[in-house]
Parts: structure tokens; C-alpha cells; sequence
């Protein structure tokens, strides 16, 4: 990588992107107080829906950003979803419960893109540190020692502009240029198929459609169908060798297949598009002051709905590391824990998410069914898998280090994330609290950890599941480490 000769940079962070990905981290960089530049390509978000599905620890993340409750009327919850053969006998239920989960919100949620993001952008206009630059394309990116030179062309009069920033995060997408420049090849994963998308937007009531999504799988034309926000209804349909994508390409020709669904009677086309469901993952997430995140960082097929959702788990473990470097409350080091994590944990989903494409195409149900539901024709019933946090920042009783647990509500009806903020947590048993020197209590605090010591029924069972005294949460709310003494305790602190 080139060196320059080194001024003072103009912004701490600049985000290349403003999507989904890109916005979320604007908005938590933004209520840390970090000077965030964000540099997008295009005039407005883009108007047509892409991603539809995201979970309770997502909305957990958007909570911390003080976003939760503008989102939520632009959602519906999702009862889950049934798996369904060539003739419609069920196969999986995956049904989601009705009621709140353990993380303070609905375990599934539907959405529509364009509203998400109106949401997330106006949220980042909220802080002064975020300064947004629209129709400014990055092409080269030269790296220092202190801070990168970012160069640009402004799209809206065809000008060279630039910027520089201590880091650069690439929320740039599948042809990410940041990660270009990082230079390492993406780890495929074995998933490459084309499928056709299209969403449809209903002009009758169709209530046999149903609110659980339906994956068909049919060997013949393996599909899903997927319940929206209002009247909006998405089918995501596999392609043959022998279809024709040129005339696949117009929306009209769609309606032959969805014709067993629903007719231009019942509905109009939004978009209809070809994509090529891709499974990857980036070797190396960053390169000295160059990271990525979201699609830049992995590629997923859609079955578990969480594309979207890895991207903005992404910058919720990467945004707080940012923070304390910049601070100098941490070293850079702490940065090469973010892909230590993250990496591991997307390409559990993105295996998990391979593994039902298999199912969806009818090549693996036996690795799914048991062999009583195989033979029987009964539904077996799906248990989803939450893959952990790779190895990285562990402290004090290290057992479930990376461990995401429950939002427990405290003693006054508050949710832990909200008092807490985008802050360290230090939860413990009132009597562990009360018998702690009161050095090490004013060490974490000190530390920048907000200091909780309650017995209410929600942290009590948290700290039950943890077999645990006390617990120190990141500010993504990951367990950095647990303590069953004194000692315990105190390497806690010393982390801080």
C-alpha cells in the first residue's frame, strides 16, 4: 500500500455506502460522537424493496440506536415458516412464537426496504458528527500511516473531489471496492443458483395466502412465498437450465409461474428481477485503516432471511471497537478482533441458510427430517441455530465469552439496553455487589461500564443462565466475560 505525506484528518470514520448496513453504522458512530463521513453513490435510497426479514437481536441493535419504536409500525411479525412438498403436505414447521422473545421484541419481522432505510437515514441525520455526501463515487483509496486519502468523482457535475479518515469501512456491497483494495479473495462456500424474484402488491384481499412464509419444496420448481408489510407479497422462484432469462427479464413474464399462487387479477408486479444467490465469505475483513461490512464482507442465499440481518450485526460488534481506538481507550489491535468474530458467525448462517436451500431444491431432506416424519408423513419441527461469535475478546470467567444472553427489564420496568446505552455493562447480584471493594467498583465505572446491582426477576435469570455473580456486557450487549468471585471480577475491570 502507498504512503503520503501525512495532515490532520477531517473525519474519524468515512462509510462508504448508505444502505442498510451503511446507515446503522452511521447512526451508531453518530451517538458515539464519532466524525463520521458517509460517501454514496446514488441521489436518493433506492425505491424498490430488496431484503424483507430481520430478527429480535437486530431490532435489539436498532433499540441502541434509539431507532426501535420508529421502525416497528413499518413491520409485521412474522409467524414463521412452513416447508411444504410438491403437493402441499407439510413437511417443517417453523413456526415463531406470538408473544416477545428473551431479547425484549418478536422473534421475526417483516419489513419493506425503502421504509427501513427512510427510518435509519433520518435517524443518522439526528447526530452533527455525520456529515452525508450523495452522488460522490469513490475510486481510489491510498492508505497512511495516521489516515486514508479518499478520491472521488461528484456524480452531479462530473468533479474530482476527496477526504480523508483515519478508517475507512466499505458498506459497498458485493463488488465492494474497499475490499478490492484489502486484496484477498472471498471463501466460497459451494451455493451459486439463479433464482427469479418478484414482488407483487395484491389489489384484493387473499387471505389463503397465509402469514407464515412457504418454502415449496418441489424438485420440479423449487419457490418461496413471503408475506410482506400490507398488501405486499414476495415469490422467490428457482430457475432451469432451459428457462429463458432474456424474456424472464420482463415483469410480465412472470405471471406463468406464479400462476398457481395468484393471477393480474389478484395483483401488480412491483419488480421482477434475475439474481444469483451466492454463499461466501471474506478471507481477510480488514487491512491496516480498511474494513468492510455486510455484503462486501459475505454473500448469503435468502432462506434464513438474515443477509441483511449479518450486515447490521456486522457493525454493531465493529462501530463501539471504532469508538474506543479513536478515543484511545483502546489499541488498534481491538479492530482485528471485529473479522475474528464476525466471520465465523456469518458463515454459520450463510451453512445454515445452504443447508435449507438443499431441503428447498428437495437434495437433503433426510439431513433435516427424522425418519419417523420421513415415513410417517408427519411434520417434524424446525429448531433454529444461533451460531456464536468467533474467538476474540474474552475477560474473567471466560465460559461464555461472546455470548449474546437475554435483554432482561430492571426493577423499574426499564429495558437493561436503555439505561445502559451504547455502553459497558456491569450486571450483578446485589449481595456479590455489596461485598466488592469499593476501589474496584469506582475502577469499572471509572472504566466506562454502567454499574447495574439489582435482584429483579430479569437480571436474576440472566445471571442464573450464566451460572454467574456478575457479568461485564460489551456495548454490542456480548458477554466480554462473567465473574463467580472477587477475582473474577477484578480481571474484568482490568479489561476495561
Amino acid at each position: 500500500m502507498s504512503t503520503m505525506p501525512q495532515e490532520t484528518p477531517a473525519h474519524d470514520v468515512a462509510i462508504i455506502g448508505y444502505g442498510p448496513v451503511g446507515a446503522a453504522l452511521a447512526n451508531l458512530l453518530g451517538a458515539m460522537g464519532i466524525g463520521t463521513l458517509v460517501l454514496e453513490r446514488e441521489a436518493t435510497a433506492y425505491h424498490l424493496p430488496r431484503a424483507v426479514h430481520f430478527d429480535d437481536e437486530v431490532m435489539r441493535i436498532f433499540q441502541s440506536m434509539g431507532l426501535a419504536e420508529a421502525i416497528l409500525p413499518h413491520t409485521h411479525v412474522s409467524p414463521g415458516m412452513h416447508f411444504v412438498d410438491a403437493a402441499g403436505r407439510l413437511l417443517l414447521d417453523w413456526s415463531r412464537p406470538a408473544a416477545v422473545g428473551p431479547h425484549g421484541w418478536n422473534i421475526s419481522y417483516r419489513f419493506h426496504q425503502p421504509d427501513l432505510e427512510k427510518v435509519l437515514r433520518e435517524g443518522a441525520a439526528r447526530f452533527p458528527s455525520v456529515e452525508l455526501r450523495n452522488r460522490a463515487e469513490v475510486f481510489a483509496l491510498e492508505p497512511g500511516e495516521e489516515s486514508v486519502r479518499l478520491r472521488f468523482e461528484d456524480l452531479s457535475n462530473g468533479q474530482p473531489g476527496e477526504a480523508r479518515a483515519r478508517y475507512v469501512v466499505g458498506c459497498d456491497g458485493a463488488r465492494s471496492l474497499v475490499r478490492r483494495w484489502i486484496g484477498e479473495a472471498m471463501e466460497d462456500l459451494g451455493f451459486h443458483e439463479r433464482w427469479l424474484v418478484v414482488d407483487a402488491i395484491l389489489k384484493r384481499p387473499r387471505p389463503d395466502l397465509g402469514d407464515h412464509s412457504v418454502q415449496h419444496c418441489d424438485p420440479r420448481r423449487p419457490a418461496t412465498y413471503v408475506r410482506g408489510t400490507g398488501n405486499r407479497r414476495r415469490w422467490e422462484i428457482a430457475l432451469r437450465e432451459e428457462d429463458d432469462l432474456a424474456a424472464l427479464s420482463r415483469p410480465d413474464a412472470a405471471w406463468p409461474l406464479l400462476a398457481r399462487w395468484i393471477s393480474p387479477d389478484d395483483a401488480t408486479i412491483e419488480r421482477s428481477a434475475i439474481y444469483t444467490f451466492h454463499s461466501t465469505v471474506a478471507r481477510r475483513w480488514r487491512e491496516g485503516r480498511l474494513l468492510i461490512a455486510g455484503d462486501a464482507a459475505h454473500q448469503t442465499p435468502p432462506f434464513l432471511g438474515q443477509g441483511m440481518c449479518a450486515g447490521i450485526r456486522d457493525v454493531a460488534n465493529l462501530a463501539w471497537k471504532l469508538a474506543r481506538v479513536l478515543r484511545g481507550e483502546a489499541p488498534d489491535a481491538l479492530l482485528d478482533t471485529y473479522g475474528a468474530e464476525r466471520a465465523p458467525h456469518a458463515r454459520g448462517y450463510i451453512r445454515e441458510a445452504v443447508r435449507l436451500g438443499g431441503l428447498i431444491n428437495a437434495k437433503a431432506m433426510e439431513s433435516v427430517l427424522t425418519p419417523e416424519a420421513l415415513s410417517g408423513g408427519a411434520a417434524d419441527r424446525l429448531v433454529p441455530l444461533r451460531p456464536a461469535l468467533g474467538p476474540g475478546l474474552a475477560a474473567g470467567w471466560a465460559r461464555d465469552a461472546g455470548a449474546l444472553p437475554p435483554q432482561p427489564r430492571l426493577g423499574n420496568g426499564l429495558p437493561l439496553d436503555d439505561h445502559v446505552g451504547l455502553r459497558f455493562a456491569a450486571v450483578m447480584r446485589p449481595d456479590f455487589a455489596a461485598g466488592l471493594p469499593h476501589e474496584l467498583l469506582d475502577r469499572l465505572s471509572a472504566g466506562g461500564a454502567v454499574l447495574v446491582a439489582e435482584a429483579s426477576p430479569g437480571v436474576t435469570a440472566m445471571l442464573d443462565g450464566l451460572d454467574a455473580q456478575a457479568v461485564l456486557l460489551r456495548p454490542d450487549r456480548h458477554v466480554l466475560g462473567a465473574a463467580r468471585n472477587t477475582d473474577d471480577m477484578r480481571a474484568l475491570a482490568e479489561a476495561l
